[in-house]
């Protein structure tokens, strides 16, 4: 009555019954996370009796995943791009849809090199640091400078950085732009910004009730953020720059008429992992 195996399948029922989406896989991470032990330890030692101490701590966990708090805040982290990264509740949770963002910038960034154009890489709204870290790692003979408005978002950035030793990969705490030199340009700007409506009713179910609304909500109906990021990256792109923002699956028609108002060229949409719009890019000339 007191083995891992026994807690798994009494932690799982009450997950379930709280309407978990995943009741088996969170408890198998808390788990995890008390234990200090990889998933495949919960096979082999599926016998091994927990303390009263290690008990009581997979007991509360339980109860706050059961009252809806995310399964990373409970950790402290969540892998991206195969990367461990730290989160806190003053940063979103990187999601893997995110990571189609990675892979579109990686592809406009081989283009720009066949080009000659290096040039450095700008991340607006960089919460956990997940995509400039995902794209150090995957170019490290390029710059990517991370900007957040938080000072804890860019502080929480910094940490994961260090601890991936990304030394490419540079912070900086303010409102979009603000930090940076006017005369600075890069080859590629990428932006996961704010872009739901103040109205959505997503906002009161699921994770994202836990998450800071300042990194999901936008003014004008969500399009707010990304109208800025738009007009603004014209000046810090070098010729033959991209943009790729990530947005709401309904937004693709309206982001790629912004970004052809205010001249970009290649303008298209591109969709994420449940066939979704989710980022839309267009090249500066």
């Amino acid at each position: 009555m007191n083995s891992i195996e026994w807690h798994l399948k009494q932690a799982t029922q009450a997950l379930k019954n709280s309407g978990s989406d995943t009741p088996s896989l969170d408890a198998a991470v808390l788990m995890c996370h008390i234990l200090d032990k990889p998933r495949s330890y919960l096979l082999t030692w599926p016998e091994r009796e927990l303390t009263i101490e290690q008990q009581h701590k997979f007991d509360a966990l339980i109860q706050q995943r059961i009252e809806g708090k995310p399964v990373a805040y409970l950790v402290g982290e969540r892998e991206f791009w195969s990367l461990s990264l730290e989160v806190s509740p003053s940063t979103l949770i990187p999601r893997a849809d995110t990571e189609r963002l990675v892979e579109l910038a990686l592809d406009k960034i081989a283009l720009l090199t066949e080009r000659n154009i290096k040039g450095d890489i700008l991340d607006l709204g960089t919460g956990t640091g997940a995509i400039a870290l995902a794209l150090a790692s995957e170019l490290p003979s390029h710059t990517v400078i991370g900007v957040d408005l938080q000072p804890e978002a860019q502080q929480l950035a910094i940490r994961n950085g260090q601890k991936l030793n990304l030394t490419n990969a540079h912070f900086l705490q303010g409102s979009w732009f603000e930090p940076l030199s006017d005369v600075a340009q890069f080859g590629c700007i990428v932006s996961n910004p704010p872009y739901i409506d103040q109205h959505d009713p997503h906002l009161v179910l699921g994770d994202v009730r836990f998450e800071p609304l300042t990194a999901l909500v936008a003014q004008e109906k969500g399009l707010a953020d990304l109208r800025y990021i738009a007009e603004h990256s014209r000046q810090h792109l070098h010729h033959g720059g991209w943009l790729l923002m990530e947005h709401g699956f309904e937004q693709g028609a309206e982001v790629r008429n912004m970004l052809t108002e205010l001249g970009y060229h290649q303008v298209s949409t591109e969709k994420d992992y449940g066939d979704n719009d989710r980022v839309t890019l267009g090249c500066w000339s």
